[in-house]
């Protein structure tokens, strides 16, 4: 439970939580919504995936990243994205990727 408190600490890994809170994303997807190196961007992943919070699933020369499922973490993380105001445009954000990719795949 440490590694998840220390996770979600960070404002950058709560604002990745968010993205990826309708929708999976690539490590490109959510690099472009950042202003960080891709090595502070990676370590922030990493944080996220080793505390069991994301998950990733490598397609060809794309990393995809995607909340993991139905555990305490994300649920804590999910009421903590509820009540920052920050989080709500970003949610709001992934929400509409998440439409723009079923309209795409029709």
């Amino acid at each position: 439970m440490e590694k998840v408190f220390e996770a979600l600490a960070s404002t950058p890994r709560r604002k990745i939580l968010a993205y990826l809170s309708e929708t999976e994303l690539s490590a490109g997807d959510i690099a472009a919504r950042f202003e960080m190196t891709k090595p502070s961007l990676s370590k922030h992943l990493r944080i996220l995936e080793s505390a069991g919070l994301i998950a990733s699933d490598k397609r060809g020369q794309f990393v995809f990243y995607r909340l993991q499922g139905d555990n305490l973490a994300n649920t804590l993380a999910s009421f903590m994205q509820a009540v920052c105001p920050v989080s709500k445009a970003l949610k709001k954000e992934s929400k509409a990727l998440a439409t723009q990719k079923k309209l795409e795949t029709k």
